[in-house]
């Protein structure tokens, strides 16, 4: 079961991953560190700009960004996806017997006989 603070922390990771450019950002992350302005590049977006869509991923607890000097390196926090995931994977179970259910009806429907 989650506890209040799982739940209210799912809800920014959600949020968080609703924006394709977060969800790339997160990508990149995945790969290697990378400065708030390397994040920003491949969409061609001002450091500002950059700079409020690692915001919503650092409040989801998705990134940690640590200063160098003046330049922000960011990484990626993987507990508030496997958080993501469990209560996710509560769910597989249900949609995978309803679309064996939809398939079996399908098939019934395709046959001739």
């Amino acid at each position: 079961m989650f506890n209040h603070m799982v739940e209210h922390r799912l809800d920014e990771v959600f949020q968080a991953l609703g924006h394709p450019t977060r969800r790339a950002m997160l990508a990149d992350l995945a790969a290697r560190e990378r400065t708030v302005g390397q994040l920003g590049e491949p969409f061609a977006i001002s450091f500002a700009a950059a700079s409020k869509h690692v915001k919503v991923l650092e409040r989801a607890g998705l990134v940690e960004r640590r200063r160098e000097g003046r330049t922000h390196v960011c990484r990626l926090a993987p507990e508030p996806i496997e958080d993501a995931y469990r209560w996710l994977a509560r769910y597989q179970r249900f949609w995978e017997e309803r679309l064996d259910a939809l398939e079996a009806e399908l098939r019934r429907a395709d046959d001739p006989s």
